[in-house]
C-alpha cells in the first residue's frame, strides 16, 4: 500500500545553489547559501535566501524564510495591472501586461518569481546584470511596490477591488 502525501500549501523552486568557502586558521569552512521562491500560484510568493552548512539545510530554512514574508500580488485577471520598472543594485526590471494567451515572457529567475505568483499573461526583461539574486530580488520588489500602489488606488476609490469586479 503506497502513503499518498497530502498536497502541498505552496510550491517550492530552488533559483540558485552557492557554495561560500571561508578561509580560517583550522583550514577552510564550507557553507552554502539558496535562493528559495515560494508560492501558491494563486498570488501570494515569497522570496529568500537560506544559508547553512549543508545544502539541504539551506533550502528548508529558505522555504521558511520565504513563507514568513509572502506578500499578495495584485492581479489583473491573468496579468498585471500596470507597467512597472524597478532597479533594485545593477538589476533593472521591466514588467508588464500582456494580452490573454500570452503567457509569461521572461527570464529563467525572473520567470520562476512570476509563474508562482500566479501572474499567467506578462512580458518581463531585466537589464543591467544576469545576476540572479539581484534579478529576483528586483522583481520581488517589483511586485511588492505595485501591491503597495494597487492598494493605495483602491483606497482613493480610482480601482475596483476583487469583491466590486464580481458584482
Amino acid at each position: 500500500m503506497k502513503q499518498q502525501r497530502a498536497p502541498q500549501e505552496f510550491d517550492e523552486k530552488v533559483i540558485k545553489i552557492g557554495r561560500v568557502s571561508k578561509k580560517t586558521k583550522g583550514g577552510n569552512h564550507v557553507s552554502f547559501t539558496a535562493l528559495v521562491v515560494v508560492g501558491d500560484r494563486k498570488s501570494r510568493v515569497g522570496v529568500a535566501l537560506g544559508k547553512a552548512s549543508d545544502v539541504m539545510h539551506a533550502i528548508q530554512k529558505g522555504v521558511k524564510k520565504a513563507k514568513k514574508h509572502l506578500i499578495t500580488v495584485p492581479l489583473h485577471g491573468t496579468t498585471l495591472p500596470h507597467e512597472l520598472m524597478i532597479k533594485f543594485g545593477a538589476a533593472k526590471v521591466v514588467l508588464k501586461p500582456a494580452p490573454v494567451g500570452t503567457g509569461v515572457i521572461a527570464g529563467g529567475s525572473v520567470r520562476s518569481v512570476l509563474e508562482l505568483a500566479g501572474l499567467k499573461d506578462v512580458v518581463a526583461k531585466s537589464l543591467g546584470t544576469s545576476n540572479r539574486l539581484s534579478n529576483v530580488n528586483a522583481t520581488f520588489r517589483a511586485l511588492e511596490k505595485m501591491a503597495s500602489v494597487v492598494a493605495v488606488k483602491r483606497a482613493l476609490g480610482q480601482m475596483p477591488s476583487a469583491k466590486e469586479k464580481q458584482k
